[in-house]
């Protein structure tokens, strides 16, 4: 396996980001301007407007908490897969050039998507300093959530990404898996809502426990399952290391593939 390059992924970092708004006149400006415009829907609409609140709160914003919260962490983590999967054949022509570290592809989309999470998170904190909202102690976990929530996007997005090489449906059936992950998870609805037999069996879903522990931070002010986390923990490692050994015992064949 090739060795990693630290100022080789900085710079596809670079370009990845550039290239999404190049062309337009605002520029990476966008990538300030979206979160927002987003978060004041979240927000703004779904809170002060349509008078949506969560179960056993009279907050007036909860409900839009409650949904960027888990939205803001859920893209991040989803964009990561689906680029992930389809990453070496869009690379090929750099691939098939240059003796680059599949790796280092990888990394460089988990770091592009980390800059956009942090710009939406930034921008998610000024709107609640902006509406008064009170900061829970428990805060302190998000680097400890989002490392989890990237590693696993990045131990999945190998997998897919190197079975993809060989099956090209793999990109579409990710694409498929990762909008029904979506509703198998409570974003925009809470657990509680669903019938006790399915809710046992969402505790299995390791993106819930992510997305509980984001809404428990912020939209509950409470600290969440630690025991949850350290299972997730074990989990995410354990596919991460998989997906290692499947790119170190594949990564001859994929270059044959290409």
């Amino acid at each position: 396996m090739s060795r990693l390059n630290l100022s080789y992924i900085i710079e596809i970092t670079r370009r990845d980001f550039a290239e999404r708004f190049a062309g337009s006149v605002l520029g990476s400006m966008w990538a300030i301007i979206w979160p927002m415009i987003n978060l004041f829907i979240y927000i703004v609409i779904f809170g002060k407007l349509m008078g949506a609140r969560l179960p056993g709160t009279s907050e007036m914003n909860s409900y839009g908490i409650y949904l960027a919260a888990g939205l803001i962490p859920w893209l991040a983590f989803s964009e990561t897969i689906n680029r992930c999967a389809s990453v070496f054949p869009a690379k090929k022509h750099i691939i098939t050039k240059v003796n680059t570290s599949f790796l280092a592809l990888l990394l460089h989309i988990n770091l592009s998507e980390t800059i956009t999470y942090v710009i939406s998170m930034l921008v998610f904190f000024l709107i609640l300093l902006c509406t008064g909202y009170e900061f829970h102690i428990s805060l302190w976990l998000l680097p400890v959530l989002y490392y989890l929530q990237q590693m696993l996007a990045l131990g999945l997005g190998l997998i897919a990404g190197v079975l993809n090489v060989f099956i090209r449906d793999v990109r579409q059936i990710t694409g498929v898996i990762l909008q029904l992950w979506f509703w198998f998870t409570p974003i925009v609805y809470i657990v509680d809502i669903l019938p006790e037999p399915v809710r046992k069996i969402i505790m299995y879903n390791p993106a819930f426990r992510l997305i509980d522990a984001y809404h428990k931070i912020f939209a509950f002010h409470s600290y969440p399952s630690f025991k949850g986390l350290w299972v997730l923990a074990v989990v995410t490692h354990l596919i991460l290391f998989f997906s290692f050994l499947m790119l170190r015992y594949l990564e001859k064949d994929i270059r044959d593939f290409l």
